[in-house]
């Protein structure tokens, strides 16, 4: 990898990407503790999404001859006020992580560097999806608002992701 400030662009983006991660390992953990399972496995399917992200850019910085530095992740916010709090905190980071990304593709663009900007079109479609789907799920619970049995339902729902054929 010949530019240094690329270099350093994808290791904050592989911060960045773990630091989402936690995030939503926090909100899994705040679900866990309304009793909304369902909820919190879809938060730990997001941690989950979010740490393989972090690892396919440290993957493609080694391909590159790169050197991966690892940075601090910062303690991520536990407390919030419902499950709409949660949502509407989901679909503003994806839309930072879009940012990010948008961004880093500009740079490689910049820099001359192709295949990082081919590699940075994966992350731009994979955003386009997380985008959307946490709008949709905000949609949901703004629709339920606090309905205990319609949240219950939601909650079912958002249990079975990953599990659908």
């Amino acid at each position: 990898m010949k530019s240094k400030k690329l270099l350093k662009a994808l290791n904050d983006q592989i911060q960045f990407e773990f630091s989402s991660a936690y995030s939503y390992l926090a909100m899994a953990a705040y679900f866990e503790s309304q009793n909304l399972p369902g909820f919190a496995h879809w938060m730990i399917m997001q941690y989950q999404e979010e740490t393989a992200h972090a690892m396919k850019l440290f993957g493609y910085v080694h391909d590159r001859g790169g050197q991966v530095t690892l940075q601090a992740i910062d303690q991520p916010e536990a407390r919030f006020k419902s499950p709409l709090d949660v949502f509407e905190k989901v679909l503003a980071h994806e839309q930072e992580v879009s940012k990010s990304i948008n961004a880093l593709y500009e740079l490689a663009g910049r820099e001359n560097d192709y295949p990082t900007v081919v590699t940075l079109q994966w992350f731009i479609t994979e955003q386009v999806e997380e985008e959307k789907t946490a709008q949709e799920v905000l949609e949901q619970v703004r629709i339920i608002g606090n309905h205990g049995v319609s949240l219950l339902m939601l909650d079912r729902q958002l249990g079975t992701r990953g599990t659908q054929h």
